[in-house]
């Protein structure tokens, strides 16, 4: 029963988090189920039937609140689906830790650039550009689900960090698209794994309980996204990337687990000092911007006689 409540715990933080910077739902849960014990093909199981549940909520409330870009969830569910399906199905014969170096490593490159990309822009306020194309959402869909299903986690990572830094959907709706969507990759994901795996062989009560607090945090997160500004948001998006993948290759590399954590507290130091700087910038840009109402709002109400 304590283990359950754990999990339902987890289930809680992982899709605050998840909802509010569009990752590391799975990638949490995952990693608690497998330390458990769990295999990793039962794990992942877990946790797209829990997804299923969450990111209806989820995707149900960003709606509400206006974070969903409908056009970008539509082409990438179908490729979601398929990929997650494929790789629910291989994920029997197939060990995901080999790829994860890899792609540990362009997430990475691409944390970084998110970070820069919003760092840089001092006192301005982010302009984004038009909607991404299909060409660029449908090999985006295909790899992120089939990634989701052998890795326990991936849609997140690679949809979050691939939309934020082409620069061509504000932070907010980039989350909420992505949550959206994952409704699809989750059955997909669940039905490869139904077809793959013995019903005795799903830890359902490990589901349950990750299922249960997540749908409590989903509204909220769907709420705080909508309330954090684009620049805030992107650096803590960001940071998480950069903060989970180079923990992820370090331990690649075979670093011991004291150089492991020196790592993470260093680059953890720097993601809330990035954090802080945004929050900085976003108040000058905002002090500007009521200045320049001021200012327009005094010249109208001067008209010479």
């Amino acid at each position: 029963m304590r283990k359950l409540l754990v999990l339902g715990f987890v289930g809680l933080l992982a899709q605050l988090i998840d909802g509010s910077l569009g990752m590391a739902y799975g990638v949490t849960s995952s990693t608690l189920l497998i330390a458990a014990g769990v295999a990793p093909a039962a794990s992942s199981a877990a946790v797209h039937f829990s997804e299923i549940g969450t990111s209806l909520v989820s995707g149900f409330s960003h709606h509400k609140l206006g974070n969903v870009d409908w056009r970008t969830v539509s082409i990438l569910a179908l490729p979601g689906f398929v990929g997650a399906f494929a790789g629910a199905t291989l994920l029997a014969n197939l060990d995901g830790d080999l790829a994860k170096p890899w792609v540990a490593g362009i997430l990475l490159a691409l944390g970084v650039y998110v970070v820069w990309r919003f760092l840089v822009l001092g006192g301005r306020r982010p302009v984004f550009k038009s909607r991404p194309s299909v060409r660029m959402l449908a090999p985006m869909g295909l790899f992120g689900g089939a990634l989701d299903a052998v890795g326990g986690g991936g849609w997140g990572p690679v949809g979050t960090t691939t939309l934020l830094s082409s620069g061509r959907l504000e932070p907010r709706k980039v989350v909420g698209s992505i949550d959206t969507s994952e409704f699809v990759v989750a059955i997909g994901g669940s039905l490869g794994f139904l077809l793959a795996l013995s019903s005795q062989d799903i830890p359902w009560s490990y589901a349950l309980a990750l299922l249960a607090g997540g749908v409590i945090a989903a509204p909220v997160a769907a709420w705080l996204v909508r309330k954090l500004a684009a620049r805030v948001l992107g650096v803590a998006a960001g940071g998480l990337i950069i903060v989970t993948n180079s923990k992820t290759l370090a331990e690649a590399f075979g670093a011991s687990g004291a150089q492991v954590g020196a790592i993470a507290g260093l680059l953890a130091v720097l993601w809330i000092a990035g954090i802080v700087w945004a929050v900085r910038m976003e108040r000058i840009s905002r002090a500007r911007e009521r200045d320049l109402v001021a200012t327009s709002g005094d010249s109208e109400a001067v008209v010479p006689v």
